[in-house]
């Protein structure tokens, strides 16, 4: 399942990027990166000055990724002898550091060129090397281009290329992944902002928020507010409300009774969302009250607070949901909050991920500043401490719910960060993303067009999410239980109770336009497409039978009764079924650890080996883009995937392994 860009499948979207087939002789310059046209909203303007100086630097490809797959199936596969044998960071960190002959025949190729070697700098972790006070025409003399002056409608002005060109023996020759600053566009677009008090709490849940991407995340839905009295207390009325022990019902796991001081499960969320104390202490008061007055652990990266200035379901909605579900699901167990971001610039995954590899910060020419936050924050009252680089471990388990669309980004930037979540499989860790709720289309109901930008969703092509489309995480899906469903009859005739999410959210589900089908998955794949051959076209999705496909799981994503800012509230999203389904495989965990055997890491290629050990579900769609979507169908679909958790079975098959 090794990554690549697919110019077919990337074809409709904005970025078109591409290769070249010239003979990689020395010397021979072949075009690396090029692109159609600039994003949105930026209009191209003069010919930039050739004595302006760039920040030019060039991002080293790691070594050994193709290999990757490999050493992750080793330590994830059941049938592995490596099973659970999992890697430190430091093995990790010297496994995939670029090599020496790609730093000796770049340097090379600069002082061929003109450029002397007290000019040329190479970061500590050997992951790029910047060219010091580098012109404009240096930079086109090397690259082979011409660099342009364009304007963002906010009045930003940024100097890129369209396209460039390197000797083809480093192209070709695993030495060099990307040239910035060239056609990334890694230009910060910052309009004008007020003060967090006065901040439009929709305006942070349409995604305007770095941490969800330029249109959406997979903010949840609220639904209807609730009088406390009107809160079920049987199981019988899980159709109309979900509660924590609908939840262990449905799931077939127990109240958790032990804490093992080597288990931990982290959320992330992302300033300015934020729970609420009183709102934690009101929802443990009704399902938890043990845990009156218990926190989340907090590690706050770059700046990040839980902030009590804005309060409404926008800010407080997400945070409220995560903490209050995972911390009364694994209790007495702890939840890690990594609150990621400051309140004025906030966040992205890879500033996340930054603070628990510090050569991620640097890899590959680093962050684009496009996307992630630098720090420290340039703007009025911004953190202005150092960028948190390995600052903060790893929990045994990370569920995150927000998203891009996999077209929001560059195929180079979601490869990047994809082999990122490799590295954390590689040390143990289970790393779960919610998979939309929007169905087959995007945040905010946004499919593609034909001329490659984003329409009202009435019609085009499919949008998958990311990082749900990366093969190194679990992706969540939705369930719901429909009205009128007695759980506690279907559970005792053995009927299935949920069916695919279809209340206020449609379960989010498809196939990369960037990403191949991995190995642990291609199977389940191919019969899907075979046995129930969806009636759609290519123009709609990627029907090549090589994507990579999501989800790979679900759970209940409906009726979630949630305190926020005082009040109960119905609240609905594949937000609400990543941290559930983190807390069915925490709990396990728990059990191994108690027995003296390591977390589970990795899951997909152990469940994918054993479907049996989830409950399938066989019912429902996932419309989106004037269509219904997919079908939930028997085995996997990209509905609901391989189906929710069975805590009892998947704890027998887990405790079963090394």
């Amino acid at each position: 399942m090794r990554l690549h860009y697919s110019l077919t499948l990337l074809a409709s979207a904005v970025l078109l990027w591409t290769g070249t087939s010239a003979s990689p002789t020395p010397g021979h310059h072949v075009v690396h990166e090029k692109r159609s046209s600039p994003p949105p909203a930026w209009t191209k303007q003069e010919r930039a000055d050739g004595n302006m100086r760039l920040p030019l630097r060039i991002g080293l490809k790691q070594r050994n990724l193709h290999h990757a797959d490999e050493f992750l199936d080793s330590v994830s596969n059941p049938k592995s002898s490596k099973y659970a044998s999992y890697w430190t960071a430091e093995d990790v960190a010297d496994m995939f550091a670029p090599s020496d002959e790609s730093i000796s025949s770049v340097k090379l190729w600069l002082l061929e060129s003109g450029i002397p070697a007290s000019r040329v700098s190479v970061s500590p972790s050997k992951s790029w090397i910047s060219v010091v006070n580098a012109t404009v025409s240096e930079a086109e003399a090397l690259l082979q281009t011409e660099y342009y002056t364009y304007e963002h409608y906010f009045g930003k002005k940024h100097i890129a290329c369209e396209s460039y060109s390197i000797p083809g023996h480093l192209s070709a020759g695993e030495h060099i992944d990307l040239i910035m600053p060239t056609l990334h566009f890694d230009a910060k677009v910052v309009p004008g902002r007020d003060d967090l008090s006065k901040r439009d709490a929709q305006t942070v849940q349409a995604g305007a928020a770095k941490n969800v991407g330029k249109n959406s995340g997979f903010l949840p839905k609220q639904g209807a507010h609730l009088n406390p009295q009107s809160i079920i207390s049987q199981l019988e009325h899980c159709d109309t409300q979900i509660v924590p022990n609908c939840l262990r019902a449905l799931y077939t796991f127990p109240p958790g009774f032990t804490a093992h001081p080597g288990n931990s499960y982290g959320i992330v969320e992302y300033t300015p969302q934020a729970y609420v104390p009183a709102d934690l202490d009101m929802f443990f008061a009704n399902f938890s009250k043990k845990q009156v007055g218990q926190r989340p652990i907090l590690a706050s990266i770059d700046g990040g607070i839980v902030q009590q200035e804005a309060q409404s379901f926008g800010y407080n909605g997400e945070s409220d949901l995560d903490i209050e579900y995972a911390m009364s699901l694994i209790y007495p167990q702890t939840v890690t909050l990594y609150q990621v971001g400051d309140e004025v610039e906030g966040a992205s995954f890879n500033n996340f991920l930054d603070a628990l590899d510090a050569s991620y910060c640097a890899y590959e020419g680093g962050d684009d500043p496009s996307q992630d936050a630098a720090y420290p924050d340039p703007l009025p009252g911004g953190y202005k401490g150092a960028e948190d680089c390995g600052k903060f471990k790893a929990t045994n388990v990370i569920s995150t719910s927000y998203g891009y669309n996999e077209a929001d980004l560059t195929p180079a930037y979601e490869v990047r960060q994809c082999h990122e979540y490799m590295k954390l499989g590689l040390q143990g860790v289970t790393v779960l993303y919610s998979s939309g709720d929007n169905g087959v289309a995007g945040n905010g109901d946004q499919c593609i067009g034909s001329d490659g930008n984003y329409n009202n969703g009435t019609s085009g092509r499919f949008n998958p999410s990311f990082p749900g489309g990366c093969p190194y995480v679990t992706s969540v899906g939705a369930t719901q239980v429909p009205t009128g469903t007695n759980i506690v009859l279907s559970l005792a005739t053995g009927t299935q109770p949920e069916v695919a999410c279809e209340t206020v959210i449609y379960s989010g589900g498809g196939f990369s336009n960037v990403f191949e089908v991995p190995s642990y998955q291609a199977a389940a794949v191919s019969h899907y497409l075979t046995t129930y051959p969806p009636p759609y076209t290519a123009a709609q999705y990627n029907n090549s039978g090589k994507a990579r496909a999501f989800p790979d799981v679900s759970a209940n994503g409906a009726n979630y009764v949630v305190a926020i800012d005082g009040g109960f509230s119905l609240v609905y999203g594949t937000s609400a079924s990543s941290p559930t389904f983190g807390s069915v495989v925490t709990l396990i965990n728990e059990a191994r650890l108690n027995i003296g055997k390591k977390p589970v890491g990795f899951l997909n290629p152990a469940l994918y080996a054993h479907p049996w050990v989830m409950n399938d579900v066989t019912q429902g769609t996932n419309p989106g883009c004037g269509t219904p979507g997919f079908n939930a169908t028997a085995g996997w679909d990209p509905v609901t995937g391989l189906g929710t958790p069975n805590y009892l079975k998947m704890l027998g098959l887990f405790l079963a392994l090394p």
